[in-house]
This record gives structure tokens, C-alpha cells and sequence, in this order.
């Protein structure tokens, strides 16, 4: 399974990064906001240095909602670095706009998905990878990762080359389930990724080879 991490801050994904399991990057308006990141030459310039930190897919999401205006986006956002995967809302347009880039040979990655129903377009569209976003989903009161064992089989079934990205990943356990659903990718903080380091055993079982190594100076 794959490790993206979702974030814009660029101190962050070099942390991800120096930790040798980072593959990727995504990103959304949201994300780049909260870095006080604002306006079109900005914002590109940051995709640009993201991709020069991380040897992989960084996703740039479009922000225009009709398809002339995703296709404008996407061509513009696929010259700044061959790593760009580009990032586009599963509405109608968007199926059309994935559709469109796929034929291209453009990777795209389809976002905000919530249903097997709209993985299922998005996968027959071409799109590269699916993004459920199982956090969304358990804030609805729904088992968000039930939507990525349902789609991870029906791709099998089917034998659909989408990658299933699960998002809006909230803690490790979301990690650790995704891996075991057959996921092909999670997108997370970064804090939920460290979170796989810890067990307190772990840190019982340090200490005690600390106190033992004193005792044999």
C-alpha cells in the first residue's frame, strides 16, 4: 500500500519524505489556505516546489467546476511537473473532464467521492485513482471504511485499474484498516502516519535496554 500525505506545508512533507515511505503528495484549496497560501501564481509555484521535494504523484485539484474551465486548469497545472496528477470533483463535468484527460494520457485522481455508485463512474472514466473520503463519511454516522471494502471489491470483480485512495484518513487505526481492505493508497496527516511508530510496549522495551546498557559500562 501506497503512503501520501495530505498536506500543503512543506516542512511536513519533507518530514514524510526524510522517513524513506512517502510515494506521494495530495493537496486541495483547503489545505493551501490554511498555509496562507493565496492567489494563482503562488499556489503554482508551491505545486512546483512540492514536486521537487517528493519523487512521486502530487495531486493539484482544479478549482473550476464546469469542464472547459477543469480542462484550462488541467492543462496549465500538467506543465508545471511531469509528477502532477490532476485532481477533479466527481460531479458531472468532472466524469467528463477525467474522461477527457485519461484519453490524453493525463493522470487524474477523482475527489470527494462518498459512494460505490461514483467510484464505479470514475473508474469506468479512467481515472487514475478514487478518493473516498472515509472520515467525512464517519462524521455522517457510517462506517466510512465499509465504502472501501465495497469498492475494492467491486473493482476486483470487475477488474477496474483504478487505485483506491482512501482520504480524509483520521487516525492510524483508519491506516492499519485500509491496509488490511485492500486499499492501494491512503492520503493522511502526517501526525497519522508518525502514530504508526508508537506502542507503549515498544517504549517499555527501550527503556529497559537503556537501563541494562548502563549497567554493563
Amino acid at each position: 500500500m501506497k503512503f501520501f500525505v495530505d498536506t500543503a506545508n512543506l516542512d511536513q512533507i519533507r518530514e514524510a519524505n526524510a522517513l524513506g515511505i512517502l510515494d506521494g503528495v495530495t493537496t486541495n484549496p483547503s489545505l493551501m489556505a490554511k498555509e496562507g497560501i493565496k492567489g494563482t501564481e503562488n499556489i503554482l509555484k508551491h505545486y512546483v516546489e512540492i514536486c521537487n521535494i517528493v519523487d512521486g504523484p502530487v495531486s493539484a485539484e482544479v478549482f473550476s467546476t464546469d469542464f472547459d474551465g477543469m480542462i484550462r486548469e488541467a492543462n496549465v497545472l500538467t506543465a508545471l511537473h511531469p509528477n502532477i496528477v490532476i485532481k477533479v470533483p466527481m460531479i458531472k463535468d468532472g466524469i467528463k473532464a477525467i474522461r477527457y484527460l485519461t484519453d490524453k494520457g493525463i493522470a487524474t485522481n477523482c475527489t470527494l467521492v462518498f459512494s460505490a455508485g461514483q467510484a464505479i463512474l470514475a473508474a469506468k472514466a479512467g481515472a487514475t485513482y478514487v478518493s473516498p473520503f472515509i472520515g467525512r463519511i464517519d462524521d455522517s454516522g457510517v462506517d466510512g471504511l465499509q465504502l472501501i471494502d465495497q469498492i475494492v471489491n467491486i473493482y476486483n470483480i470487475h477488474g477496474f485499474e483504478t487505485q483506491v485512495l482512501a482520504a480524509s484518513i483520521r487516525n492510524t487505526l483508519h491506516i492499519i484498516r485500509c491496509a488490511e481492505l485492500g486499499a492501494d493508497v491512503v492520503t493522511s496527516p502526517l501526525s497519522s502516519i508518525l502514530g504508526l511508530l508508537y506502542h507503549p510496549l515498544t517504549d517499555l522495551g527501550i527503556a529497559k535496554f537503556v537501563e541494562d546498557a548502563k549497567k554493563m559500562v
